[in-house]
């Protein structure tokens, strides 16, 4: 699934298309992906100018001249490509409809948004912007892992008196907002802390260390265009290629890349995933 790098990759794409622009069409070509779909969902888009794009955890959030926003969710294999208009310096052809094109939107200026998802795990909903915290979705978000709320003390208070390992703990998006399997596992090989700590008893000065390689393991990946393993795809239909960059995530077996260190990467299960960490230098 998309964590915060990849959507976060997906809006600064969609922006310069999107922000700013009328959505002059949509198309709705199914009732429902993950969920259904709103109600005149078609209807409430077109006409639209996109006041804002934003992102929150791992949702893009679009804010329409309506008062209303566009929640949207790519699920496990969803991906917004846009065509049809200036991405940069390229011109990007309309492409033939695919089989799981379900929405797209049409903009003012000849661009087109399409929303493709094989697996219709992905999610849109509508609400009101003033609303929008309220959200069901949204309400029981913790802070933005790239926002000046998340600190070592903000994690110490977060972490208190929890029992669970510090992996699972770190992918609660009521903890933190945005982190995934992939992000989780680098950071705190970076951070030198085993998954399998406990979260609850993680020292003050390594959970300083945990937020300044959180912060460093997403900011490198944003610029790297996110991971791309099997469905990752930028709005112009780029991978992105911060999977060169792992340390860890994938390479059960081989040497440990931390400096020093004589150890192995290996590979167990944690709340029904994988996860890949070194046990010589992360304790």
């Amino acid at each position: 699934m998309p964590e915060l790098p990849e959507v976060e990759t997906v809006r600064r794409g969609l922006q310069p298309v999107m922000e700013g622009g009328v959505i002059v069409h949509a198309e709705v070509r199914r009732p429902d992906l993950r969920w259904p779909f709103p109600e005149r969902m078609a209807e409430r888009l077109e006409g639209q100018r996109v006041e804002r794009l934003r992102r929150r955890s791992k949702y893009i959030l679009i804010d329409l001249g309506s008062g209303e926003t566009l929640i949207v969710h790519l699920g496990m294999s969803g991906r917004i490509l846009v065509s049809g208009g200036r991405i940069g310096h390229y011109h990007h052809a309309e492409p033939m409809a695919k089989r799981h094109d379900h929405v797209v939107l049409h903009m003012a200026d000849g661009a087109t948004v399409t929303f493709n998802d094989a697996r219709r795990f992905g999610a849109m909903d509508l609400t009101l912007t003033e609303s929008l915290d309220r959200h069901r979705l949204l309400a029981g978000l913790g802070p933005e892992p790239l926002g000046n709320e998340f600190h070592e003390d903000c994690l110490l208070k977060r972490l208190r008196g929890k029992k669970t390992s510090a992996k699972t703990a770190l992918l609660d998006q009521r903890v933190v907002a945005g982190l995934g399997n992939i992000y989780v596992c680098e950071a705190l090989h970076r951070s030198g802390i085993s998954p399998t700590r406990m979260a609850g008893r993680i020292s003050r000065r390594r959970l300083r260390d945990l937020v300044v390689s959180i912060r460093q393991v997403l900011r490198e990946a944003i610029e790297a265009g996110g991971s791309s393993l099997r469905d990752f795809r930028k709005s112009d239909g780029e991978i992105g290629y911060f999977q060169h960059s792992f340390e860890v995530y994938g390479r059960e077996g081989k040497p440990c890349l931390r400096s020093g260190c004589d150890g192995c990467v290996v590979r167990i299960a944690q709340s029904g995933r994988s996860t890949f960490y070194c046990p010589e230098c992360q304790r």
